[in-house]
């Protein structure tokens, strides 16, 4: 018979405790234990001691390395250009798959539109909904176009009905009972099970209910996505084991208002996380922006000082994008640095060396730098974009719109190489622009430049220039 007793979980990292602590021992945060009952079930039962341990009869055989096949490690298309990419080129069998992003970034329609791709190649789906009824899924399917029957709605909050569908089979164009192949749960948030007695959304309930997709995941082999809420400060909410749990973290970023989404991976198990997709929201749903580049810079002014075009790599592949600048004289006795799309203290930092390399005072100066678009790039190429732009802004003159400024800049204002230079000076080429400043490093290592390309190796060099 399961027995109850109240334990405290942490909500970052899962540690358990049998009472409540200031600090977690597992992650050291402050104040992220939760009370929630945990459910011990006897030795008879198939777990003990709620360790989740099987029974020995079930206890699987080592296997020599040699020995395993990866075989079953064949992708599937989904037939989503940017999603393939963010994916690693495709769907793995028996993957778990969290997704997370804002309410409203567009999750679900992201979901139900690979789901139509899918079903079109006779792969078996089944979503799961904790949140709309199969009318609203349906409203939703009609602005994205004709799905196939190979797709199966479900409205089911309770994860043991849903097990046991996916173990008995569900019946699809024929009268044979067949297990899905890919299945979408949205949202882990409202999934509960009725073993663990906790509000759904509880760290109990999250990480129970993760437990059990995850491991009909890889028994079964099926492809499951399941979707997370984020909280304020950004992250899914639950406890933070959950993104350990599973196989790839997705996060659908970007500005509910704009119409512009970015597919993000932050973990994955069978491919790069440095990829990232674009997406443009219209009325019949996402779609693929093929040419990122050209839409981060639309709109861009002409000849206004504090305007440069850098080039930042996402993965394997370059995005050109706006780097802007603002450098105004401040009147209060402390001068504010604000940065959007860059990290604020990589702006300070070059701010001191501009002012301890070149000479120019900033300490009267407000400052404010932007990437236009919406992206945020932690990428040390854009240094030097970024030391231009503030000069530039500070000088009051425009620097010519068809020039392209990519580099690594160090403390004692020495210009860096960075990686991909060859692949950057393309993409410019491509969009039409007819020169590059790029680090001294990176100059000498290309051959037949498409464009005109001058290799500096100080900051000195980039401020004499301009």
């Amino acid at each position: 018979m399961a027995k109850e007793k109240q334990v405290f979980f942490c909500k970052e990292c899962g540690y358990e405790a049998a009472k409540w602590m200031g600090q977690c021992p597992g992650c050291k945060e402050w104040n992220s234990f939760s009370e929630a009952p945990r459910i011990v079930k006897d030795v008879k039962g198939s777990r003990h001691s709620g360790t989740g341990s099987r029974l020995l009869s079930e206890v699987s055989k080592p296997s020599k390395i040699n020995e395993v096949s990866i075989a079953a490690e064949d992708r599937v298309v989904i037939g989503i250009g940017e999603f393939d990419r963010v994916l690693g080129g495709g769907l793995v069998k028996g993957s778990l798959t969290l997704v997370g992003g804002d309410p409203g970034i567009g999750k679900s329609t992201l979901l139900l539109q690979m789901c139509r791709e899918l079903a079109a190649k006779d792969v078996r789906v089944l979503y799961v909904s904790g949140e709309e009824s199969l009318k609203q899924i349906k409203m939703r399917a009609d602005r994205i176009g004709e799905f196939s029957d190979k797709l199966l709605l479900l409205s089911e909050t309770c994860l043991d009905h849903v097990e046991e569908l996916l173990v008995n089979g569900c019946i699809y164009d024929d009268s044979e009972s067949k297990a899905p192949e890919v299945v979408v749960i949205d949202s882990i948030q409202t999934i509960y099970k009725e073993a663990v007695d906790a509000a759904p959304g509880s760290v109990s309930q999250v990480r129970e209910c993760t437990s059990s997709i995850l491991r009909i995941s890889k028994q079964m082999g099926i492809s499951v996505f399941i979707v997370g809420h984020v909280t304020k400060e950004g992250v899914v909410a639950g406890p933070r084991m959950l993104e350990h749990m599973v196989d790839t973290v997705l996060y659908f970023e970007g500005d509910k208002v704009a119409a512009y989404r970015m597919l993000r991976a932050v973990k994955n198990r069978f491919g790069s996380t440095n990829e990232v997709g674009v997406f443009e929201m219209k009325g019949v749903g996402l779609e693929e922006v093929l040419n990122p580049s050209e839409y981060m810079l639309q709109g861009r002014p002409q000849d206004e000082a504090g305007s440069i075009v850098a080039c930042a790599m996402e993965g394997t592949r370059p995005i050109m994008l706006e780097v802007q600048a603002l450098v105004s004289h401040t009147s209060f006795n402390y001068p504010k640095r604000t940065s959007v799309g860059v990290d604020p203290n990589r702006m300070t930092l070059l701010m001191a060396v501009i002012e301890k390399r070149i000479g120019v005072h900033m300490s009267d100066y407000d400052a404010y730098v932007n990437v236009a678009g919406g992206m945020k790039i932690n990428e040390p190429s854009l240094d030097l974009a970024i030391v231009a732009a503030i000069l530039s802004s500070y000088r009051n003159r425009a620097i010519d719109p068809h020039m392209l400024i990519f580099g690594e800049v160090g403390l004692v204002g020495e210009v860096r190489g960075v990686a991909m230079a060859a692949k950057r000076v393309q993409e410019a080429s491509k969009m039409g622009y007819t020169s590059c400043v790029l680090p001294k490093a990176n100059y000498d290592q290309l051959e037949d430049m498409p464009i005109k390309c001058y290799g500096i190796q100080n900051i000195r060099e980039l401020a004499e220039y301009l």
